[in-house]
């Protein structure tokens, strides 16, 4: 399905519509139970969900149709956790945090169609070309820039895009070491919320600076989709800092 296809399914009025629902009193400490929409219903978004889930938080799934969001949230409740489904609408005003498990073409349009203002919202999305062939954004700015240019009041914060769908599934523990995320945003309360949801899902969150960092953690990311893909070191693998 083409980007265009898939915007404009996530646009639909069914998806968008709901009454508004309020959301719990963000967190001050970082393992306080959080609601956090989790927006994308593939490998990522569902790896991403289930992971969350399974470290204490409560999930509200938003799936490009009624029923993918459905079907995942139900997914999530038989492992054990508490997930719920809700349409774009609902689950943006119930939720604490925003997360963006979708091709990042689909997000840009998106943001700017929600209610994201003062909301934090983790782009977990890469501007990889449909062929794979590269980066669409880069150099002079990055998806998460981007992401917050068309949400100018939503508190973006970058993250888990360097992680693969299948180490939420197997577990973020890798060569006797939690698997690093690193964590871009100009809003630190915003950074501190994002890296102790890292932590509770057991990463290890590496404060990456500001958000034009950005810049520098997509181009990152493609190297692991070459290493996970191209270069054939499997999708068990994740890019890290080693220091003494």
């Amino acid at each position: 399905m083409k980007i265009l296809d898939l915007l404009q399914n996530w646009l639909r009025p069914d998806r968008l519509s709901g009454a508004a629902a309020q959301p719990t009193s963000l967190a001050n400490q970082r393992n306080d139970k959080m609601k956090i929409a989790v927006i994308g219903t593939g490998n990522v978004g569902s790896g991403f969900a289930t992971r969350l889930a399974a470290s204490g938080h409560d999930v509200v799934t938003v799936g490009s149709s009624v029923a993918k969001g459905q079907d995942l949230a139900d997914r999530i409740v038989a492992a054990g956790h508490a997930a719920t489904a809700a349409s774009l609408a609902d689950a943006v005003a119930m939720s604490d945090v925003i997360a963006l498990a979708i091709p990042y073409g689909v997000a840009t349009g998106l943001v700017g169609k929600a209610a994201l203002d003062g909301k934090i919202v983790i782009d977990l999305t890469n501007p990889v070309k449909e062929d794979f062939s590269g980066l669409s954004v880069g150099h002079t700015t990055s998806a998460a820039e981007e992401i917050a240019a068309a949400a100018p009041k939503a508190r973006v914060v970058k993250g888990f895009n360097t992680i693969f769908a299948e180490i939420y599934t197997d577990g973020p523990e890798l060569s006797g070491r939690a698997a690093p995320t690193f964590i871009a945003s100009d809003d630190d309360e915003a950074k501190k919320v994002v890296s102790g949801l890292a932590t509770d899902m057991g990463f290890d969150p590496v404060d990456a600076g500001g958000l034009t960092n950005a810049r520098y953690i997509e181009p990152l990311a493609y190297l692991n989709i070459q290493f996970g893909y191209m270069l054939g070191h499997g999708t068990k693998v994740a890019p890290a800092w080693l220091s003494r």
